[in-house]
């Protein structure tokens, strides 16, 4: 029987105690204290595509202030706006919002901002007509990024995608994105980064673009020992790789038991959207990641269907759909190669890294089944992965809190390239000078 927090996830105590989970009370929460002011040494960021606020998030426990989010999807941005009630946030189409308005309204002057960041999707391309990509409908979005930086003219930029840009039309698209940021007066670095060199529990690729207007710019060094499998273009060339000497330099990875081992454990159906914590941090990831206060969110477990229930029971941790018996498959994996779907109807294993977070927590996607436990994945286990501190409050249908986590930029790898860009910063003496009125909107 699971020991829990105060409400479940409809905020009724009285249901859990009918349903014969037995609670564990806790003191209510203090009260936070009111922000303090915001000096103007701060420095500033704008967060296009801003999603639930992974970037955004980094940049914070980095010492960056957020003046500005936007994103279409308004669950998203209802989960930005709690967690970072200081910044502006809007649902807005991205089309239809016009930088110089929003420029006047946060009284900075060109060259002001520090950091625009953002990630539009890039889509469209004709291989035969790569060099169109710029004029293709279907990549407006990353237009309206360009448009922010030609109106905003930040000291520097982070532009964030997946790896796959670089295959696009060859790698013609790539270098028309490269071109029209150096267009515009920016010196860019570019690299693909693995999310376990920066202490996130995840095998997760990005594609990081650079830019700054002072100079050249690097992007941040591992600062843990993993290995993983680059299988894109450029994961040769484009990607650290570590060695023996990092090995015994750096401290490792941070595993799955690491990282979730700590929450309460749930059978399917328990949970609850407010929980307290049942036991103490069995790690340094999870002392930092936790909850002064005691509570944390979103961790509710899903109820299987019957057949996924019958097809978790064979696989082993570190196994996959593999270990299933051929005729429990689905029907078009019953067609499938050996080496197809890896990470289909997989299980972590405690020892090892999670998979990519997906936008849904469905098997049939990848690996979302507990190594230890016969479930699939919370939002906050899943938040977790993407290194979340525990005070992240996830907003809207749980379908939609596991679309706004899997979409998320891990929050530990985000504050390693802000740091890279505060010490770029300092070191071209590039001090903010953001006003007043804008930090406090």
């Amino acid at each position: 029987m699971v020991q829990l927090g105060i409400f479940d996830q409809l905020g009724n105590e009285e249901s859990l105690k009918r349903s014969g989970t037995q609670l564990r009370l806790l003191p209510s929460p203090k009260k936070r204290a009111p922000t303090k002011p915001i000096s103007q040494a701060t420095l500033a960021t704008l967060d296009l595509f801003c999603g639930a606020g992974g970037i955004t998030e980094g940049f914070r426990q980095a010492g960056y202030r957020c003046l500005y989010g936007n994103d279409h999807m308004p669950e998203a941005v209802e989960t930005f706006r709690h967690n970072h009630p200081d910044a502006w946030a809007e649902s807005q189409d991205i089309q239809q919002v016009d930088p110089a308005e929003v420029r006047k309204k946060l009284h900075l002057a060109k060259g002001a901002l520090d950091v625009l960041v953002g990630g539009p999707p890039c889509q469209g391309f004709s291989i035969n007509a790569p060099e169109r990509f710029l004029k293709d409908p279907r990549n407006r979005l990353f237009t309206d990024y360009v448009r922010f930086v030609e109106e905003f003219e930040p000291k520097t930029f982070l532009f964030e995608n997946v790896p796959g840009l670089m295959s696009l039309g060859d790698g013609k698209v790539f270098n028309q994105i490269m071109s029209e940021f150096q267009r515009l007066g920016y010196s860019v670095a570019h690299k693909i980064l693995f999310a376990a060199h920066y202490g996130v529990p995840q095998e997760r690729w990005r594609l990081i673009l650079l830019g700054s207007r002072l100079g050249p710019i690097e992007v941040p060094e591992p600062t843990h020992f993993a290995t993983g499998r680059a299988n894109f273009r450029g994961g040769r060339t484009l990607t650290f790789q570590l060695g023996e000497q990092d090995k015994q330099d750096l401290p490792p990875a941070v595993t799955v038991a690491e990282a979730i081992s700590d929450l309460p454990r749930l059978a399917m159906g328990e949970g609850a959207e407010v929980v307290g914590y049942t036991s103490d941090p069995n790690s340094a990831y999870t002392a930092a990641i936790r909850n002064p206060e005691g509570l944390t969110f979103n961790h509710f477990a899903a109820r299987l269907s019957k057949q996924n229930v019958e097809r978790m029971k064979y696989v082993k941790p570190g196994g996959s759909w593999r270990d299933i018996p051929h005729a429990l498959l689905p029907k078009g994996m019953q067609l499938a190669r050996r080496s197809d779907h890896t990470k289909r109807y997989g299980r972590l294993r405690n020892d090892g890294l999670a998979g990519t977070v997906m936008t849904k927590c469905d098997p049939h996607w990848g690996t979302v089944f507990l190594p230890d436990q016969e479930r699939s994945l919370t939002v906050r286990e899943a938040a977790r992965f993407q290194s979340f501190p525990d005070t992240y409050k996830f907003h809207g249908p749980r379908v939609s809190q596991y679309e706004q986590v899997g979409n998320a930029v891990p929050v530990l790898m985000a504050k390693a390239i802000a740091d890279q860009i505060r010490a770029h910063l300092e070191a071209h003496g590039a001090i903010p000078a953001v006003p007043p009125e804008a930090l406090h909107g």
